[in-house]
């Protein structure tokens, strides 16, 4: 089979959508050994794993009639490449019905406030378009919790869509942590408004009242996100490289993580693998990649968030605790089983195609 996949994703550094494209580029790379997977784009990029000879980049655009990318550019390159069946995923299809599309629906942030994506507005009006119209054969979500909640709002039936878990790089697990390093506790993730990242400031403030610990901030800042304030002890790293990421995560009291809304949860499920405990928001996505790993609480009760910091900072048993349990947690998703379920989505997809 050749498959070609949205490439688009990796032309930014960080974030859980590049991750989830570069990472499934590599799985199908790896475990679907018979198949081409052609990553297309109009935009430059890197190909995430060069070392995989069944993994490779296309052309760009290469006239002014190509330029116009999702209607004729990304059709004559696959028509060129004889593709078999395309994946968006970054809620994305090609705008005719050429061939068979797998569109993956991360969230539905841009349409529950969109205030939490203000540059969103033609991903609010294109993509429920694309599976109305045909343009999306089949779609996936990465949890069940977005599952049930596009079924309702797009009225989707149920036999179209399929939730398929994310899972952790191999990058990702416990080093030996520095002795010296002081005290913190750690977030991970796009710095943007639905994250809630200025209400996990203002709760930590509190708890540094009483306790000399820091807080750490690791991803790219959206040009939608509000000033941050200062405040000793808060650190604003930025983008970091995997490898830095990995000892952040490792050293941490814990990964904080209080977002209002989530598809997956990705970061949380990076930080158990690195064997952090962690403390995230009530949502329901997050809830499902947790199971019972995790210390869930309301992303506005800044009491609650006050405390169970103010209680960790000792790293008491139940803490120890949550890093055993997220390991554990961390253990049941793999790469491999999220390739092997998406390329059936792909299989199913150009079945429904041909059925007409």
């Amino acid at each position: 089979m050749r498959i070609a996949l949205d490439a688009t994703p990796l032309t930014v550094r960080t974030g859980g959508i590049r991750r989830y494209t570069a990472e499934l580029a590599r799985a199908l790379g790896e475990h679907c050994e018979d198949d081409e997977i052609w990553l297309l784009s109009d935009r430059e990029f890197e190909n995430p794993v060069p070392e995989a000879v069944n993994v490779r980049c296309g052309r760009g655009p290469r006239n002014p009639l190509e330029r116009r990318w999702w209607l004729w550019g990304l059709q004559g390159e696959m028509s060129r490449l004889q593709i078999d069946v395309f994946h968006g995923t970054d809620f994305s299809t090609p705008y005719l019905p050429v061939r068979p599309s797998v569109m993956t629906l991360h969230d539905l942030s841009p349409w529950l406030k969109p205030g939490w994506h203000a540059d969103a507005e033609r991903i609010r009006k294109r993509t429920p378009v694309l599976p109305r119209l045909g343009l999306a054969t089949m779609i996936i979500t990465p949890s069940e919790a977005v599952r049930k909640e596009a079924i309702d709002r797009f009225h989707l039936k149920e036999d179209r869509i399929v939730a398929i878990p994310l899972a952790v790089s191999t990058i990702f697990h416990p080093v030996e942590r520095n002795g010296n390093s002081r005290h913190y506790f750690l977030y991970a993730g796009t710095l943007e408004p639905r994250k809630n990242v200025h209400f996990l400031i203002e709760s930590w403030l509190e708890v540094r009242k009483n306790h000399a610990v820091d807080l750490k901030l690791v991803g790219r800042r959206r040009k939608d996100f509000a000033e941050l304030p200062e405040a000793p002890g808060l650190e604003v790293l930025g983008c970091v490289s995997d490898e830095a990421l990995r000892a952040l995560y490792s050293g941490a009291i814990a990964c904080v993580y209080p977002s209002h809304y989530e598809g997956f949860g990705l970061p949380v499920l990076e930080a158990m693998q690195c064997g952090a405990a962690v403390i995230a928001s009530k949502d329901a996505a997050i809830s499902q990649t947790v199971g019972d790993a995790a210390l869930q609480l309301d992303a506005g009760d800044r009491r609650a968030w006050v405390e169970a910091l103010n209680a960790a900072v000792g790293e008491p048993p139940w803490v120890v605790e949550l890093r055993q349990k997220g390991l554990k947690r961390a253990s049941e998703f793999s790469w491999k089983r999220t390739a092997s379920r998406t390329r059936e989505v792909y299989v199913e997809a150009v079945r429904r195609f041909r059925a007409g």
